[in-house]
């Protein structure tokens, strides 16, 4: 461990607390492959600690009233702009992102979805209030749920928080946030945030690894869950849950199909569905992934888009020019790789498939073709710089290739074909869909997927109203 090595401590009731588990994790740097941080294993007495003080807390942010929440989570959005550059600093030493990117991308985005939510927060709709049985009144209430048990990824930091954070806090409730056990450290200044503006006990945070969630997921007093991350850590969570007759929110993996007629632009798909591909170096759950491209059109634009890929390249976190950061860490590089040194014989590298330097963990964009439907980089998620080209014959064909795979979260179609445009739109199986584009999210819209991509929305009034329960009022009159 290298002398004065920073060690991590939970935040608790709006107050850095040092962990009662014994336990430890390193952290490292993609980057410069050097432990920079110590970070805390939470155990159960933490983590009952820290729903302890959201239980508190929750007593009375619940009866605050939506404008109060509001004034809240705009001065957030403030104080998230004013500190952006400093976040996006803090969070790269921890995943080697782009530190330009993190600041515009996620903590600038970032305050624009945290002010929706303020405005969110006082424009909670429902049924009118009426006389639907004759002598009786009846009307809706939206209340807050209770405590929220929330575990977010790696691979945005603080996007993720934001979007976990936001409506859960504009609904009135109040949360324990579990953050990556490898990128905890920019959830932790922004939570020091929160609690310079919201009263005491409303967001706590406690550091660990799965056992640290899976105790958290467990707490009888935690009424809802909610998690991004991979389908097995979802499938627990959604057990847990499940037995424990909780509320359970969960935005997992996903494998985007890409499909590009012969009639697109096929320049402008290229240049769009290669920033789509590697952007965050493919460590995105809706990046575009599987390239179906129709058989008359495979060969040039096959051309257009390795052309495309090889003007991106990985670089430093400070690095202006560079297009994505480093791989998170060590296991997810090797896990990545290991894709890469076992593909089919029959498969072809067109471009990439290769380490960048010899220290950190970069890997060039990466192009494949050749590969099968039932061949694994084409069923199973990568989260890598990785894109794989299959050709297609027609339209049912792109169909069937398309929902052949377990994930159901993002897409897209490239054409000018309205119809076809339509057509796709109504069966692609995911729960969004991009034509002529690939990536793009605002906050008004919802975020979220089906079959094992998970349930649950983020973003948008129905990410907002996942966090609130309703409450049918009969009077007799």
């Amino acid at each position: 461990m290298a002398s004065g090595t920073q060690t991590l401590k939970n935040y608790i009731n709006n107050e850095y607390v040092a962990a009662q588990g014994e336990g430890t994790l390193e952290l490292q740097s993609p980057v410069t492959e050097e432990i920079i941080a110590i970070s805390p294993i939470s155990n159960e007495a933490d983590v009952n600690a820290a729903v302890a003080a959201a239980k508190e807390a929750f007593k009375t942010w619940r009866r605050t009233t939506p404008s109060e929440r509001q004034a809240c989570l705009l001065k957030l959005a403030d104080a998230l702009e004013e500190h952006g550059r400093e976040i996006a600093e803090i969070q790269s030493r921890e995943t080697g992102q782009l530190i330009a990117m993190v600041e515009s991308e996620e903590c600038g985005v970032g305050a624009d979805q945290l002010r929706f939510f303020a405005g969110a927060a006082r424009v909670l709709s429902g049924l009118s209030q009426g006389e639907y049985m004759e002598g009786h009144t009846s009307s809706i209430r939206r209340e807050p749920i209770g405590v929220i048990g929330q575990v977010t990824p790696w691979n945005y930091p603080m996007m993720m928080a934001i979007w976990k954070l936001g409506p859960a806090l504009a609904a009135g409730n109040t949360v324990v946030i579990k953050p990556s056990d490898t990128t905890p450290s920019s959830t932790l200044k922004f939570v020091e945030l929160i609690g310079e503006i919201f009263p005491k006990g409303v967001v706590n945070v406690v550091l660990g690894d799965a056992s640290t969630g899976a105790t958290l997921v467990a707490h009888p007093d935690v009424a809802m869950v909610a998690i991004t991350g991979s389908v097995p850590a979802g499938r627990a969570v959604g057990k847990s849950a499940g037995e424990n007759l909780k509320r359970s929110h969960l935005e997992l993996g996903g494998k985007a199909p890409v499909v590009v007629f012969e009639d697109a632009d096929l320049q402008a798909a290229a240049e769009g569905i290669a920033a789509a591909g590697f952007f965050n170096g493919g460590q995105d759950c809706t990046a575009a992934t599987r390239v179906l491209v129709q058989d008359s059109v495979q060969e040039e634009f096959t051309k257009l888009l390795v052309a495309e890929a090889e003007k991106l390249r990985p670089g430093a976190p400070d690095d202006e020019d560079a297009f994505y950061g480093a791989l998170n860490n060590a296991r997810h590089f090797a896990k990545v790789t290991e894709i890469l040194e076992n593909l089919p014989d029959y498969a072809t590298i067109a471009t990439g498939g290769k380490r960048v330097g010899d220290k950190g963990f970069f890997l060039a964009p990466t192009i494949i073709t050749g590969l099968k439907q039932s061949d694994r980089p084409i069923q199973e998620e990568s989260f890598g710089p990785i894109l794989t080209v299959q050709p297609f014959a027609d339209a049912d064909q792109a169909l069937e290739y398309s929902n052949d795979v377990s994930y159901g979260l993002a897409s897209s179609v490239w054409t000018n074909n309205h119809k076809i445009a339509e057509r796709f739109s109504r069966e692609l199986e995911f729960g969004c869909v991009w034509i002529n584009c690939h990536i793009p999210l605002v906050g008004e819209m919802p975020h979220g997927g089906f079959k094992d991509s998970g349930y649950g929305k983020d973003l948008s009034m129905f990410g907002f109203e996942e966090y609130t329960r309703i409450k049918h009022v009969m009077s007799a009159h």
